[in-house]
């Protein structure tokens, strides 16, 4: 339980910093693509809405009316709730910085949500945010043995990769060295600056990760 407390003082924080993002952004980077293949600014934060918003009976409701497809689900939260005025959205996500609903899932996986959402959306328009750095190395602990739906392990197999800004460090072979928040964005399948990601196992790395 004192876990878990933590980690929701880490979600709450995250969720607030997001909030704090989307009030700055204009109504063109609404618009502009995010790092979630298919879905803009705006859709992705109407899914990190969903994912703060759903409770288990909720969850499984929508797993039957999808033929238990996951990602149909996801997607379908993302644009029904990226279609709701963005103010609402923020003040919807900032309601969300007290509460501890969550789907039938480990809390930390609503950890890893809002972190890499946050960076779903801050990166693509070249901002950054400053993500707690208890938040990032949680986040790789997690994703580090994470199969469906992000792949993570199946990513970094043969790889050793090195936080250069945290002693964080995972796997065997050909390095791969970054800041912790690029190596996680790269776990989880998104792409990222060449600059940030150096070692010889980062072109395998690179190679794994889905084209835009």
């Amino acid at each position: 339980m004192a876990d878990d407390a933590k980690t929701w003082a880490l979600i709450h924080a995250e969720r607030s910093s997001v909030a704090d993002l989307l009030t700055t952004l204009t109504p063109e980077q609404w618009a502009v693509p995010s790092l979630c293949a298919g879905w803009n600014i705006r859709q992705a934060a109407g899914h990190i809405l969903a994912g703060a918003e759903q409770t288990t009976p909720k969850f499984l409701a929508g797993m039957l009316s999808t033929g238990f497809r996951f990602n149909t689900l996801m997607d379908r939260g993302a644009r029904s709730l990226g279609e709701l005025d963005p103010d609402v959205i923020i003040e919807r996500i900032r309601a969300r910085t007290t509460t501890t609903n969550h789907p039938p899932a480990p809390v930390m996986a609503m950890l890893g949500e809002i972190v890499v959402h946050g960076e779903d959306i801050s990166r693509p328009l070249g901002l950054r945010r400053q993500v707690a750095p208890q938040a990032t190395a949680a986040c790789l602990a997690m994703y580090q043995s994470a199969t469906f739906p992000v792949g993570g392990k199946k990513r970094m197999q043969g790889l050793r990769l090195v936080a250069n800004d945290s002693d964080w460090s995972h796997g065997d072979g050909p390095e791969v060295s970054g800041p912790g928040l690029a190596l996680l964005m790269a776990m989880t399948g998104r792409p990222v600056a060449e600059s940030e990601l150096t070692g010889d196992g980062a072109p395998v790395l690179r190679s794994r990760i889905p084209a835009s």
